[in-house]
Order: C-alpha cells, then sequence, then structure tokens
C-alpha cells in the first residue's frame, strides 16, 4: 500500500503551512485501523493539504496515492477519502481564472493550472469510482455518486450506472445522492439534460418511495427550474406528509461520542446532533434544493413554507425556518403569516425548535410585529434563573450574524443542517428556554419596537453580564425605554478604563443616546477624559455622539468638545463639532473645522464625516456650501453622495444634488437607503425621481441581498429602504396638488 510513497520529494513540496514533508504520515493515518488516527488524519488534509479548497503541489502528488487507498477495501472510512477527491477535483474554473492565478489566505498565489491538473488527475483513475456504487460500506456508497457525477469522463456511461443501481439499493440516504447524481450530470452536460429531466419527472410520479419521489422532484425543479408545476405546493406537501405518516418516530436520542479535538470530529457532531431524534433528516436538503430552484417564486415559497408550519411534525417546523431565513433575507414578500406561525413555535416542548425561532425572529426587526404577543409571551414564562451566566459579554458594535445555511465541510452531505442554533442552553423542563433563547426572544421583542419589552430590558440590565445586542435594540424602543438610563448610567460607571474601554462601554454609550439618558453625563464625561491609548479615536467618538443625542442637557461637556475640535482624527473632530452644535447651536465655531476636513486631498471617510455633521447642522450651515461643491465631484461615491445630501440640507436647492444623488443610486445600491431618506426630505422638489422609486418598490429582490451571506441589519435596512420610498413618493403626490 502507498507504493512510492518515500520517492516523493515532500520537503520540496508546500502546503498551507510551509513544507510537506508531514504529509506521509498523513496518507499512512487514513489508512490507519484506529479511528481517531483515522480521522486527525483527513482533519490534516483538508486543513493543510486542501486547506480551505485549495490545490498546492502537494495536493497534486497525493492523488495518487488518495486514488490507490479508495481502491483498497481493507481501508476504512474510504466514503470520506471519496469526498476529499470528489472537493480537490471538482473545482472548475471558467476561461479567464485558467490564465490566472489563485490568491491563497497568506497571501501567496497557487498557480490556476494546478486545479486544471488535479482534475484531469483524479479523472484518469475515476473509473476507481465505478465499482465503489456496490460497496459493502454504506458510506462508501453515500460518496461515490458525487464523485462520478463530478470526476468522471464519461457521463453517459456513468448516468446508466446510477439509474441502474438505483433499481436495486436499499438504503433511503444511498438511493437520495444517487439521484443527486442524476441531476448534476444533468446540469452540467446540455446533451443529457432533456432525457433526464424526462426520467425524473417519471421517477417522481412512479416510485413507491415518497422520499424518492420528493428527491426526483426536487432535482427535477433543479435541472429545470422554468418547467416547474404550478401545482408544486400541494405536490410536495402531500410528500411530505406521507414521508411523516411512513417514516417512523427515529432514534429518538443523541449519539454519543467522546471530546473531539479535530474540526471535522465538531463537524461531524453537529450534524448527528442536529438529525438526532429526527425520522427522516434528509428533506432538509431536499427542499432546500426545491427552494433554490423556486427562486423568485416567492409566493409558492412561501406557501410551502406555510405548509410546514402547520405540520404536525416539528422537524418539518424546523426545518421551515431555516428555510424562511433563507428566502426572507433574499427576497421581498408578505411574510406576516409565516412570523406568526414561527413565533407559535416559541411554545413547543422541543428546545432546539423554540431556539431556532428565536434566532429567526432575532433578525427581522420590524418584520417581527406579527410574533410579538408570543415573544412576550414567552418571556413571560421564563424569568432568569438563579445564577444564570451569558455566554456572549458586551462587544464592539453590531455584528455580523448567520442566516442558518447548512454547515459546510468536508463530512456534509445528503443530511447537512443548520450550522447555528443546534446547541441548546440549559433547560429547566419541557417550556423553560435557555438563557441564549430568552436574549434573543428579547431582542426580537424589543428590535420589532414593542414597548413590552422595556421592563424585560431593565431587568437583564440588573445582571451580571448583558448582550451586546440587547443594547443596540433600544433605538426602536422611543420615549417607552426613558427609564433604563439610571441602570445603564449604572453599568457605565463600572466599566474600567482599560485596553477593553471600547467593547464594554460602546453598546452601553449607543443605548443612553437612544433613550436619551443625559442624567449619565459624568459617566459619559469619565469615559470621552479617561480613553487609553487602545482605540482612544473609537472611544472617543461614541462618547462624543452620545453627548450630541443629549443635546443642551450636555452644557457642562462644552470645554471638552472645544478641545477636541483640534484633533488630529477627523472621527473625532467632526464629531466633537457636531456634539458642540446640538448644545449651543452655535455654527461660528463648528463651521471652520468641519470645512477643514472637506479639503479635496484629504482620505474619503474624513470628508464623509464632515459632509454627514454639516448636513445634520441644516440651514445653519448655508456658509459651507461653497466647501462642499467641490466634493460633488469626488471619485468616491461615497464622498460624492454624502456632500450631495449635505448640499441640499444645508441650502434646500436640488439642481446641483438631485442628479449626483440619481446617478449615485444606479452605481452603487447600498447607498440606496441614505439617498432615499435625502429623496424624502426633498418631497415634490425631487419629482423626477419618482420613476426609481417606482422602479425600486417593484423589485422582489431585496437590494443588499448578497449570495452565501447576510449581515445582521440587512433585512432591516431594506425595508428601511422600501418605507423612505413610499415616504418621497407620498410627498411627492401630495405635492402635485
Amino acid at each position: 500500500m502507498l507504493t512510492g510513497i518515500e520517492e516523493v520529494d515532500w520537503a520540496s513540496l508546500g502546503h498551507a503551512y510551509g513544507p510537506a514533508d508531514d504529509v506521509p504520515e498523513l496518507l499512512r493515518g487514513l489508512a490507519s485501523a484506529d479511528p481517531a488516527e483515522r480521522e486527525a488524519a483527513l482533519d490534516g488534509m483538508y486543513g493543510a493539504v486542501h486547506h480551505q479548497g485549495d490545490v498546492y503541489d502537494s495536493t497534486l502528488a497525493c492523488i495518487p496515492f488518495l486514488l490507490e487507498l479508495v481502491a483498497d477495501p481493507g481501508v476504512r472510512d474510504r466514503g470520506c477519502i471519496v469526498e476529499l477527491l470528489t472537493s480537490i477535483g471538482g473545482i472548475e474554473l471558467d476561461d479567464e481564472e485558467e490564465m490566472t492565478e489563485h490568491p491563497c489566505d497568506d497571501g501567496e498565489f497557487i498557480p490556476a493550472a494546478n486545479y486544471a491538473m488535479a482534475a484531469a488527475a483524479i479523472a484518469a483513475g475515476s473509473d476507481v469510482f465505478l465499482g465503489l456504487v456496490a460497496d459493502p460500506d454504506p458510506e462508501v456508497r453515500l460518496a461515490a455518486p458525487c464523485a462520478l457525477a463530478s470526476l468522471h469522463p464519461e457521463p453517459s456511461l456513468v448516468l446508466t450506472l446510477l439509474r441502474e443501481r438505483l433499481t436495486v439499493e436499499r438504503d433511503t440516504e444511498v438511493r437520495l445522492a444517487l439521484v443527486a447524481a442524476v441531476g448534476q450530470i444533468a446540469l452540467r452536460h446540455a446533451s443529457l439534460r432533456a432525457e433526464t429531466v424526462d426520467w425524473l419527472g417519471w421517477l417522481a410520479r412512479a416510485a413507491q418511495d415518497p422520499g424518492l419521489r420528493l428527491a426526483a422532484l426536487a432535482q427535477q425543479a433543479r435541472c429545470a427550474p422554468g418547467e416547474i408545476s404550478d401545482d408544486v405546493v400541494p405536490w410536495v406537501t402531500a410528500l411530505l406528509e406521507e414521508i411523516r405518516t411512513t417514516s417512523g418516530s427515529g432514534a429518538g436520542g443523541e449519539t454519543l461520542r467522546g471530546a473531539a479535538p479535530t474540526f471535522i470530529g465538531q463537524v461531524r457532531e453537529l450534524l448527528e446532533e442536529h438529525a438526532a431524534g429526527r425520522p427522516a433528516p434528509w428533506t432538509e436538503e431536499l427542499l432546500r434544493t426545491l427552494h433554490a430552484a423556486l427562486d423568485d417564486r416567492v409566493d409558492d415559497r412561501i406557501a410551502l413554507i406555510l405548509a410546514q408550519l402547520r405540520s404536525p411534525d416539528r422537524w418539518q417546523r424546523s426545518d421551515a425556518i431555516w428555510l424562511c431565513g433563507g428566502l426572507i433575507r433574499v427576497w421581498r414578500g408578505r411574510y406576516e403569516e409565516v412570523v406568526r406561525l414561527v413565533g407559535d413555535q416559541l411554545h413547543d416542548p422541543e428546545p432546539r425548535l423554540r431556539e431556532a425561532a428565536a434566532s429567526f425572529l432575532e433578525r427581522l426587526f420590524e418584520l417581527g410585529a406579527p410574533a410579538a404577543d408570543a415573544l412576550a409571551a414567552r418571556l413571560a414564562q421564563s424569568p432568569p434563573g438563579p445564577g444564570e451566566g451569558s455566554d456572549i459579554g458586551l462587544g464592539d458594535g453590531p455584528g455580523i450574524g448567520l442566516d442558518g445555511g447548512p454547515v459546510g465541510g468536508p463530512v456534509g452531505g445528503i443530511g447537512a443542517g443548520p450550522g447555528t442554533g443546534l446547541g441548546t442552553s440549559p433547560v429547566g423542563g419541557p417550556g423553560a428556554v435557555g438563557r441564549s433563547g430568552r436574549d434573543g426572544a428579547l431582542i426580537a421583542l424589543a428590535r420589532a419596537g414593542d414597548v413590552r419589552a422595556v421592563p424585560l430590558l431593565a431587568r437583564a440590565l440588573e445582571e451580571d453580564e448583558v448582550r451586546r445586542e440587547l443594547l443596540y435594540a433600544t433605538d426602536g424602543l422611543g420615549p417607552a425605554a426613558a427609564g433604563l438610563a439610571p441602570l445603564l448610567r449604572r453599568r457605565l460607571a463600572r466599566v474600567g478604563l482599560d485596553k477593553r474601554l471600547y467593547d464594554r462601554a460602546a453598546p452601553l454609550l449607543h443605548a443612553l443616546a437612544a433613550v436619551r439618558g443625559a442624567q449619565a453625563l459624568p459617566e459619559v464625561l469619565r469615559i470621552l477624559r479617561g480613553a487609553p491609548a487602545n482605540r482612544r479615536d473609537r472611544v472617543r467618538e461614541a462618547a462624543l455622539r452620545t453627548l450630541a443625542a443629549f443635546g443642551p442637557a450636555a452644557r457642562e461637556a462644552v470645554p471638552d468638545l472645544r478641545a477636541l475640535l483640534a484633533d488630529g482624527s477627523a472621527a473625532v473632530s467632526t464629531a466633537a463639532a457636531g456634539a458642540l452644535w446640538a448644545v449651543e447651536e452655535d455654527p461660528a465655531e463648528v463651521l471652520p473645522v468641519l470645512e477643514r476636513w472637506l479639503r479635496p486631498d484629504l482620505p474619503g471617510a474624513d470628508r464623509c464625516a464632515a459632509a454627514r455633521v454639516l448636513g445634520g447642522i441644516g440651514p445653519s450651515a448655508v456658509a459651507a456650501a461653497p466647501a462642499l461643491r467641490p466634493a460633488l465631484g469626488s471619485r468616491d461615491l461615497w464622498v460624492r453622495v454624502r456632500a450631495a445630501a449635505a448640499l441640499w440640507r444645508v441650502t434646500g436647492e436640488t439642481e446641483e444634488a438631485l442628479p449626483v444623488l440619481l446617478a449615485a443610486w444606479e452605481e452603487d445600491r447600498h447607498a440606496r437607503v441614505d439617498i432615499a431618506e435625502c429623496l424624502a426630505e426633498m418631497g415634490p422638489a425631487a419629482s423626477e425621481a419618482q420613476l426609481v422609486l417606482l422602479t425600486e418598490l417593484t423589485r422582489r429582490r431585496r437590494h443588499n441581498a448578497r449570495e452565501g451571506a447576510s449581515g445582521t441589519y440587512d433585512i432591516h435596512l431594506d425595508e428601511k429602504l422600501l418605507t423612505l420610498c413610499r415616504a418621497a413618493l407620498a410627498r411627492m403626490e401630495r405635492g402635485a396638488y
């Protein structure tokens, strides 16, 4: 076994962490009789030799030995090696990429030819995969179809083999993998697509197993989305009900394992935990495939999710929540009933379902209002337990969150489940909710703007640790949250003036600004004056924004504000100017400072900061208009947008500002919220923007939707854009009469 491995000069080859002289040990580890050694070796292969999908010269050198291991029936866990080979050889580059280099994490570049050579080398030896479709090991049979569909050079031969194997295969997940591979071949090879789509359509109607019919339907939709039938919703709903009534109750427990020292082991444990107790965990991936094929057929996708949320099967309801997370972050739609039904899951006895519901609602902000009653009821039943701690302390601002997509990595497969919300906090019984779920529900209630969150936030502020998201959620609660100021003040007073000051103080400062807690002025000044060198500018900027929110009540801070006008940081200097204006409303002292930061030779961020403050001052800053006008021609789009908005706000004239704003609207979709806000202020004066606004309101896709990623505030920002567009149009219509 591994003949010739010593003849390779591994030390002259490289991987993600340097010389590849450790690769022979990894390859031998893959063939070990010890499961722990095999797992560690596989982890090393993914972590170094095939790091994040990269193909190094050492990766190429491994291919013959990996193929040899796959061919040896005495090697255990060969399915994992097949998946590794599929990943190494399955990266497809377009023509332009084939002529370039591929960047990797350390700043070096991997020749794009490596990927082509890897695919060619594995394709040359891919006949070894043909015999694996009938291997005694079901994990090998599970991995083989995808390898064949991705790597074998004779797709017609593979297609025939997969369809024939389906007639004798008895393992459910392997059968689903066979169907998925058939669909993959149809997508990769246009000449085989029509006959394959027809075959999938036949299988979706003729197969006895409802799971197989659902798999065939999902792949048919994936290969020919334009041919999805109008009755897809009742069809899929009926299949799910048949699966529910024929699949049994499942294992009913979790797989117990020892400590998992490797990343692969941790991922495997997450997948096992997610599948524990589920009679048909593979339905989630099938439905994910179907939803991807339905794409912008939002009404059909909502109807499918509603049917799942009404199912007696809690796992179908759980899947629906994760699927809806991917839908709502990309597409606009009528989600009121979906949100209400997700709120109902907060009362389910299953903790994972409750946690999933709370996590989903946490991201909705104003769209979460239909679930407000359910959130409030859940929180009323779940007071904080004695000694409960927080797993998340104060952080440095609103962060980027996950959308509940599938876990990635080498051991995914058909049953891969959501990557977040799998764990559960300690629960006190069937109706209890863990700390993370309780915090999530409270964040969701506050972000929805429901004042019932206020006393619960007050209770949370009495605890040792508070999630930063709770503090940032005070924005939408309005005057009702004013009573939180004394509690926020006490917490801020306890924050140490050390290198962690920004992380701990910034959320509290944000919340104090939101509730206009001017009684905390001494504590805010302590932070402003005592900021250490570490991140001092950011600390000062946060404190200055809070002082600006206090307005005239912050008069005691005037000497500090005047001193900081001359600060070398534009962020600090302009924030000090904004705060001084908010306190004294005297432009004479602040306008020269702001004009200084508008110079064309300065960085765009500095000029944006100055323009933003000038816009906030409004007509009293009209003397700064000549300093703003040169910025309208900046190469930096955000400088143009900030300057145009500020110019309108200080002069009230649209002639120069409006064309700049409309051009930026088309150039960068991420600027649209700021632009729409300005257009709404302009009203009838911006009537030529009507078509732009109407077009935005007719789009179904969210303006900031990104494939494979989402930010915590993405949905909120898109809904804000829609609200501003409607407000702008309403003002224009009123001005027309």
